[in-house]
């Protein structure tokens, strides 16, 4: 259980360190110019490779989460107990805020970066939206969005599917889901990669980073509930009564 929890640790804080480092040299720094959709497009790819990295590397020995929102999708459909879902929370938190520290670590030694104008990649709405979108409609987005992304990572881990290609699966699920909402909400689908960057910027990053949790697992409890519908559990079967010995006459 150590080894599994270091692995969802250390997963989460790659994935933060790589994937959030790209969007806030983007959107922060304006390393891709202009171009909205450079940005958008280089943030998604680099969260699709990213999982899909540790997909192949971390699910032999932990299962790949990253992310709690998945955590409670497999504990929902029962592949994980509820001891263990605890244990991989609390590793996936301090992983997202440990990988945003070690970001914000690096970005700092730039004489050009300032926290509260650079950020680093933190989610929001409202202002801290490009689309202004508002808090009703970046929740909705977030649940969706997640509900999206733990249904095809329960599907595609399930024991009927094909393994081989399941971090294929899940890095371009994860892809697709920010191609749409970075530009909504910066797109969270992952409760601990939007707590961290929040935590080290602080202000409405901080104020609004509730959302980025709840939405996440509420998306995710949606997913873990269509995805029982598809593939129910099988209730366990009583077993065959002996046979009773005639009655004597």
């Amino acid at each position: 259980m150590v080894k599994k929890c270091v692995a969802e640790f250390l997963g989460t804080a790659l994935l933060v360190y790589f994937a959030v480092g790209v969007a806030a040299l983007s959107f922060g720094f304006g390393v891709t110019g202009r171009s909205l959709s450079a940005g958008v497009v280089a943030t998604a790819l680099t969260f699709g490779f990213v999982m899909l990295v540790l997909t192949y590397v971390l699910a032999p020995i932990s299962g790949a989460h990253v992310n709690p929102a998945v955590t409670l999708g497999a504990l929902i459909v029962g592949r994980i107990s509820v001891r263990g879902a605890v244990g991989y929370w609390i590793a996936q938190f301090l992983g997202g805020i440990v990988g945003a520290l070690i970001l914000w670590a690096t970005l700092n030694a730039s004489p050009i970066y300032r926290r509260a104008t650079t950020g680093l990649g933190a989610d929001g709405w409202g202002s801290a939206s490009i689309i202004r979108v508002s808090l009703g409609g970046a929740f909705l987005a977030e649940v969706v969005l997640t509900a999206f992304f733990v249904f095809a990572v329960l599907a595609v881990t399930s024991k009927t599917a094909d393994r081989a290609t399941a971090g294929v699966v899940i890095g371009l699920s994860l892809a697709v889901a920010h191609l749409i909402g970075v530009a909504i909400t910066g797109t969270s689908v992952n409760p601990a990669r939007a707590l961290g960057p929040a935590v080290i910027v602080g202000g409405t990053a901080l104020g609004q980073v509730w959302l980025f949790i709840v939405a996440p697992m509420v998306g995710a409890v949606v997913a873990a509930a269509v995805h029982l519908y598809f593939h129910p559990v099988a209730a366990a079967t009583a077993p065959p009564e002996e046979p009773r010995a005639p009655a004597e006459p």
